[in-house]
């Protein structure tokens, strides 16, 4: 690991100027936030993130968790998973986002992983995190070893022929479905992102993941007002029952009234490129019977445009599968 200074900025103006003078805030960038560093810490131990100058923001106040002059609720970028997970607002309100948390990594990291350490957390692709191997979102124009190697854990939604790398993401699948919205503060101003927006497709320029620019920083992320009645549910498959990533999941807010679907949001993880919203799955179902067979023509329409590698055609019947017995967990629970 290259030698990197430290500096500990006392308010967020601070910090955005400090990584101001950064290039890029992608792939690359030579200054970078530290909260949590449970991604951090561990790319620049393998060489594949090296600033030369790290910006500990854990002194900042972006650390609570209140409601919203809206009605809705207000993450500060600060805030531990742990802590988001077992809100008393989150727990009754977004109860989607809370079993998403839980569902992710081991207790440990989840006491230390931030809310904006978890929107930009990076893929587990194993040819992103080996430089030996060549890797366009590493490396721009070296290659994509990943589409011709060992891709079982990869994409099959939203990829190119530079990029097929999974973002690993459990609570940005929630968030998804949720319809937050990112805050953030940059050097010359504040922007409002919807999360929808705020990732970026590989495309040709895989290392280019999210909309941020130098300086700029992630505050809070804003969720709307709670649906009346909707129903939500968390599903999350994975080789084992801890500490995995997920090969499919599938985020739903539902709410149905006089035997219609009225309100409904659909996001998948462990298939897309960037936590995915299937406004396919979404048109399909709203206005129409939670039934069985509406949730698989959903289910097919959400996995239409699927592109699996040599390893991972099993992820789009997985993933089908998936989405069908979300929706119906859904409706169980009305």
């Amino acid at each position: 690991m290259d030698s990197f200074t430290f500096t500990q900025p006392t308010t967020v103006d601070q910090a955005v100027q400090a990584a101001a003078k950064s290039v890029t805030a992608q792939q690359g960038a030579q200054i970078r936030f530290i909260a949590g560093g449970t991604t951090l810490v561990d790319l620049m131990k393998l060489n594949v993130e090296r600033p030369r100058e790290i910006v500990d923001i854990n002194i900042l106040p972006l650390d609570r968790v209140e409601s919203s002059p809206e009605g809705g609720l207000i993450i500060g970028a600060l805030a531990r998973n742990s802590d988001v997970a077992h809100h008393p607002t989150v727990l009754r309100d977004y109860p989607v986002l809370s079993q998403a948390l839980l569902s992710g990594a081991s207790p440990q990291l989840r006491n230390m992983a931030t809310t904006g350490g978890n929107l930009l957390q990076r893929t587990r692709c194993v040819y992103f995190r080996d430089t030996a191997h060549a890797c366009n979102k590493r490396e721009p124009g070296t290659g994509c070893s990943a589409i011709g190697g060992h891709n079982r854990m990869l994409a099959i939604l939203g990829t190119s022929k530079d990029c097929i790398a999974t973002n690993p993401s459990d609570q940005n699948v929630a968030l998804t479905a949720l319809k937050a919205t990112i805050q953030i503060q940059g050097p010359k101003d504040k922007r409002s992102i919807p999360i929808h927006d705020f990732y970026l497709v590989p495309g040709s320029t895989p290392n280019r993941e999210n909309v941020l620019e130098p300086g700029e920083i992630i505050t809070s992320v804003t969720l709307p007002s709670p649906i009346a009645g909707a129903n939500f549910t968390y599903l999350k498959l994975r080789d084992r029952a801890a500490y995995e990533f997920a090969l499919a999941s599938a985020a739903i807010v539902m709410q149905v009234s006089g035997g219609k679907i009225r309100h409904i949001r659909v996001a998948l993880g462990g298939v897309g490129t960037k936590p995915w919203r299937s406004f396919e799955a979404e048109k399909v179902l709203e206005g129409h019977a939670p039934d069985r067979a509406t949730f698989v023509k959903a289910a097919d329409a959400a996995l239409r445009d699927a592109k699996p590698a040599s390893e991972n055609a099993f992820k789009v019947e997985l993933s089908r599968r998936c989405i069908v017995r979300a929706l119906t967990m859904s409706t169980k629970s009305a």
